[in-house]
C-alpha cells in the first residue's frame, strides 16, 4: 500500500516492491501515480503472499473498499498515518 504525495491511497502487487515503488516514484509506474501530484509515494504497508493468485486477489478486494474502510484496515494492521 502507497500513501500518494496527495494524501490518496494505492495498492498493487509486485515481486520486488522497492524496485516497482522506485518506478511510481519515477513517474514510470502505474498511470494512477503517474501525476506529479500524486509523487512522491511512500510505502505505508506490505503483505507477503505465497501465490500470485492471492495477491491479486487481496489487491482486488483492497482496491474495491471504500477509503474510510481502507482506513480503518491500515489503522488494525500498525499503520499510523501523519497528514
Amino acid at each position: 500500500m502507497l500513501l500518494c504525495a496527495d494524501q490518496t491511497l494505492y495498492g498493487g502487487f509486485s515481486t520486488d516492491v522497492a524496485k516497482r515503488v522506485a518506478t511510481h516514484n519515477a513517474g514510470k509506474g502505474a498511470k494512477y501515480t503517474r501525476p506529479k501530484t500524486r509523487r512522491p509515494v511512500k510505502l505505508i504497508w506490505q503483505q507477503a503472499f505465497n501465490t500470485k493468485h492471492g495477491a491479486l486477489s487481496a489487491e482486488w478486494q483492497f482496491k474495491h473498499q471504500s477509503r474510510a474502510a481502507k482506513l480503518v484496515f491500515l489503522k488494525q494492521h500498525g499503520v499510523k498515518l501523519h497528514w
